[in-house]
């Protein structure tokens, strides 16, 4: 074989400029081979063992022959320490070089017949015990890393694998290929060895990792293998900032990432749980460093289960873990372990339902001749219809005491004028006929609260009360409170204040009162609140609203509102405790806003209790939807009161009125000397709000089943005055404003009508159908009409325009409560 081509190429490269006596890098790259060959693991070579050594020797040789040969410059002849590196004897020739180029190009093509494509070497490439190239003359001299590996170069591909993650040179991954002939063409890649050895598992990247990346990995990956998959354990990844939590002495928010047990981790400092790893109590190191490849199976054991087999330091969990290749005692510990387990799980089924609701009988007939007077504190909360929808929508049973009909009929809103003459709202009744009722009337009466701009609203110093214990895990919890807290902050301005107090075991400051124009802040602290432990309600209203007073802010609008299921189980928790504490609070001149979240253990008659008692309003938000509606779109109304104690008292004529009563509002009832009593408490209207009440009327001649047995008085006036004309009856209304203590009244007279209800308005028809739905849940005695169908009509004769959709949903839950019961 001819040379001429390697003679021209390095005389070539010669002239380009003067290059070193020896080849630079040789001795590394010698030295590499010889300690490759001298390793003893090998079993068997794909070639003689001679050969190797014979194909590198003459090379090197051979090429620093010619290199030295063809220079027009006298060069100082080769070093001794390339003699002493070779294991030829003799002087080299063209003949031995020619010999070994044809070798080698023989070699080559038998290898790219048996050897895989580059790219599949580059997925799962075999473990190759030596594998040198050596650069193209005119390329010399580019030494070779000693720390670096070479794959064989493979027809026009050549695939490189890193093993050292910090090399500062370009890395090509797998898949990606160069073209050589761009270089030079196949016929200079001169050396190239094979041999078969045994298979060993490489430490290997797909991508750069630097020194700088390392010190940001996880803690352990045992962590992130459990995360998302184990059932009933949470792990906090998040990092936080130190500097934003230093306030936070209760352990609420965490910089590390430690384990809890959903349901039963307490927000105190001691919150982690039990590791048992193969039967034995371990610490929390050895778990976190145990390789998540060696876990066979985790299981999570919290309260009954989890105190009954470790006992009462196993209140915050335990972590079970069995791991793989266990030793026939470990076996055997296991398995005992198990069985405690699962006679646990078999004592310890889902908990049911345990919701509360305070039981209430509705509202009587009255005969009007002997209690002409009714007297009620408005309600503008809402909460039972989104709850009842929540039951329906669910396929549940209706407990009729979840139905107050009242907060069904005030879910919606209806159109009706803005006051006048500087009051502070409307007042418009209509008199129409009961729809459930042949022959009975319908009184409604609605109050307009004043619209008042958001621009004209005072500063906001608003306390978010938040509960975190265990309870409130569920999705439809807290994670549900988080995001419609976020709702709430869309509404507010630079102006107004935000503070976070958080209870579960104890009670804890998240956020002092912060602006709101720090949106950024006030929502990191939110996403950082997590759910354990138990319920300390009573610990959380005292320091939230002495957070609140702290911070109070004159003529403004200072308001604590809780969010929580309401399952208050620690310190202050009965309803009569934390009604006497929500009464006295109430004097500080702080407003209240209650909102419910969850199912299965939701306490309505604690949160209904506190609305009523702390100048409050109360909502139940069982969706985003019910979120944005409460805490977005009326997001005045629900924070801002412009009248308190609001009561009103009417009074019916005998002379056209036989009986009547109340529809709803039975928790809301006072006593008629209460109506002048300016220390009783009654509700607060905010701003643009509507307030409906509903009185069904028997008139004066006609004869009706309902009407209450009448006992004949000796000393009582059984006639009736007629000097009032055609006067149904007189309303009174009292309020304050809401920095006020005296009470001023307004009134309004209702004239007797005979009109028929198919030309009353749609706001009537409406109403109307709540409220007789309302009657049909609770499965009401004084109605004689409960055909679902005939609610459905009324309610679409009443939908009017319906612009938010509020109105077709409750037809559609007619329509789902009807397929239901068939």
């Amino acid at each position: 074989m001819e040379n001429n081509h390697i003679d021209q190429q390095f005389n070539e490269a010669s002239k380009l400029s003067e290059e070193p006596t020896v080849f630079p890098g040789f001795e590394k790259v010698w030295g590499k081979i010889e300690e490759k060959l001298d390793e003893k693991e090998e079993k068997k070579r794909s070639i003689p063992i001679w050969m190797p050594y014979g194909i590198a020797a003459s090379l090197v040789i051979g090429l620093g022959a010619f290199y030295f040969i063809n220079k027009k410059e006298t060069v100082e002849p080769l070093q001794p320490v390339i003699v002493k590196n070779t294991t030829l004897r003799g002087p080299v020739t063209k003949t031995d070089i020619a010999k070994i180029d044809s070798t080698i190009k023989n070699n080559i093509q038998k290898e790219k017949k048996i050897v895989k494509p580059a790219e599949n070497l580059a997925v799962n490439p075999d473990p190759i015990k030596y594998s040198v190239t050596i650069p193209p003359p005119q390329a010399l001299p580019i030494p070779v890393p000693s720390d670096r590996v070479y794959q064989p170069v493979i027809s026009e591909y050549y695939t490189e694998r890193e093993t050292n993650a910090d090399k500062k040179a370009p890395y090509i991954s797998s898949g990606q290929r160069k073209d050589t002939n761009q270089v030079k063409s196949i016929e200079e890649v001169v050396v190239m060895g094979y041999s078969k050895t045994v298979k060993r598992n490489y430490a290997t990247t797909s991508s750069a990792i630097t020194s700088s990346s390392v010190s940001n990995l996880p803690q352990s990956t045992t962590y992130t293998s459990l995360q998302g998959s184990t059932p009933g354990v949470q792990i906090s990844t998040s990092s936080g900032n130190k500097n934003k939590v230093n306030n936070i002495n209760q352990g609420f928010l965490s910089n590390s990432n430690p384990i809890l047990i959903r349901g039963a981790a307490s927000v105190s400092p001691g919150n982690a749980p039990l590791y048992v790893i193969n039967g034995i109590l371990t610490k929390a190191d050895d778990f976190k460093n145990l390789d998540p490849n060696r876990i066979e199976s985790v299981n999570v054991l919290k309260d009954g289960s989890a105190t009954a087999i470790y006992g009462s330091k196993a209140a915050n969990g335990v972590v079970v873990v069995t791991t793989k290749d266990l030793s026939r005692r470990e076996r055997k510990r296991m398995k005992k372990l198990q069985k405690a387990i699962n006679n646990q799980q078999q004592v310890s089924p889902v908990a049911p339902n345990d919701e509360s609701y305070d039981a209430f009988v509705e509202n009587p007939f009255e005969l009007t001749r002997s209690q002409p007077l009714s007297t009620f504190s408005i309600d503008v909360d809402n909460a039972s219809y989104s709850n009842v929808r929540r039951m329906i929508n669910n396929g549940q049973v209706i407990d009729k005491n979840a139905v107050r009909i009242e907060e069904m009929v005030n879910y919606f809103k209806y159109d009706y004028p803005q006051p006048q003459n500087g009051d502070p709202f409307s007042i418009n009744t209509e008199y129409s006929e009961s729809p459930w009722n042949p022959k009975h009337k319908l009184l409604k009466i609605g109050l307009q609260g004043k619209n008042i701009p958001m621009d004209r609203l005072p500063a906001s110093n608003l306390i978010f009360l938040i509960d975190v214990s265990g309870s409130m895990n569920a999705e439809n919890k807290l994670p549900l409170l988080k995001s419609s807290f976020k709702v709430l902050l869309n509404q507010l301005r630079p102006k107004d204040k935000v503070g976070i107090v958080v209870y579960a075991g104890s009670a804890g400051m998240v956020l002092t009162p912060t602006s709101a124009a720090e949106k950024d802040k006030i929502i990191e602290a939110l996403d950082h609140l997590q759910a354990g432990g138990s319920t300390a309600g009573g610990a959380g209203i005292e320091l939230a609203y002495k957070l609140a007073q702290e911070n109070f802010v004159k003529d403004g609008n200072n308001r604590v509102i809780i969010a929580t299921d309401g399952d208050f189980n620690v310190g202050m928790s009965s309803t009569s405790d934390l009604q006497t504490l929500i009464e006295d609070k109430r004097k500080s001149g702080v407003f209240l806003t209650c909102l419910g979240f969850g199912m299965g253990n939701y306490k309505d008659n604690t949160l209904e209790t506190l609305a009523d008692k702390g100048n409050g309003n109360y909502a139940y938000i069982d969706n985003m939807q019910e979120a944005n509606k409460f805490l977005g779109k009326e997001f005045a109304g629900s924070m801002y009161a412009i009248a308190k104690d609001v009561k009103i008292q009417i009074e019916f004529n005998p002379e056209y009125v036989k009986s009547y009563r109340l529809i709803g509002y039975e928790n809301r009832k006072l006593k008629n000397e209460d109506f002048v009593n300016d220390k009783i408490d009654a509700g607060e209207l905010g701003s643009g709000h509507t307030v409906t009440a509903l009185y069904e009327v028997i008139p004066a001649d006609v004869q009706s089943d309902f009407v209450p047995k009448n006992t004949n008085l000796k000393y009582t006036q059984n006639t009736s005055s007629k000097e009032f004309g055609d006067e149904l009856a007189t309303i009174k209304f009292r309020y304050k404003k809401p920095d006020g203590n005296t009470s001023r009244e307004i009134s309004k007279i209702v004239k007797n009508d005979d009109s028929r209800i198919s030309s009353a308005s749609p706001d009537f028809k409406f109403a109307s159908s709540v409220a007789w739905f309302g009657l049909v849940l609770r499965n009401s005695e004084l109605i004689t009409r409960k055909d679902l169908s005939d609610i459905e009509k009324l309610a679409k004769e009443g939908k009017n325009k319906d612009e938010e959709g509020y109105r077709s949903e409750f037809i559609r839950l007619i329509e789902s409560y009807k397929t239901v019961q068939k």
